[in-house]
């Protein structure tokens, strides 16, 4: 393995998480913020269960809404979305631990993990192409 590689890897996954992770860490009772940098249009669609909506724009006005100390994850629509890495920019600016939940909502959504609305729970869905899909049991 060479240097550059192991750094190169190494940054990333400080910067970056995925939904399966994040899912994990809710589960587990890992103190972080999950935040839906969306529109109200978006968020509105639906959303991962425990985020908080706080579209990247609104995030200089919104950020002492937060403890400052709970490490924060954004997230947008997908991987073709650059409004998470916006929204991390913002909060790092503003002194904050940050990641990058990568694939967004649309991986969280077709990973299976729960979503919302205003309206409740969403039923779950597992998409075979990105996700084991396992017999009830």
């Amino acid at each position: 393995m060479t240097s550059s590689a192991f750094d190169y890897f190494s940054a990333k996954l400080t910067h970056e998480t995925d939904p399966a992770d994040v899912y994990a860490a809710q589960k587990a009772g890992d103190a972080l913020t999950l935040i839906d940098v969306r529109s109200g249009d978006a968020w509105a669609h639906g959303y991962a269960r425990g985020a908080v909506h706080m579209p990247y724009r609104e995030i200089a006005a919104r950020a002492r809404e937060l403890d400052p100390r709970v490490p924060v994850v954004v997230y947008c629509w997908s991987p073709g979305c650059n409004a998470g890495a916006k929204g991390a920019i913002e909060f790092a600016r503003l002194g904050f631990v940050v990641r990058e939940m990568i694939g967004g909502f649309e991986y969280w959504a077709r990973e299976g993990f729960p979503v919302e609305t205003a309206d409740g729970p969403l039923p779950r869905v597992v998409d075979p192409l990105v996700s084991v899909v396992r017999p009830a049991s």
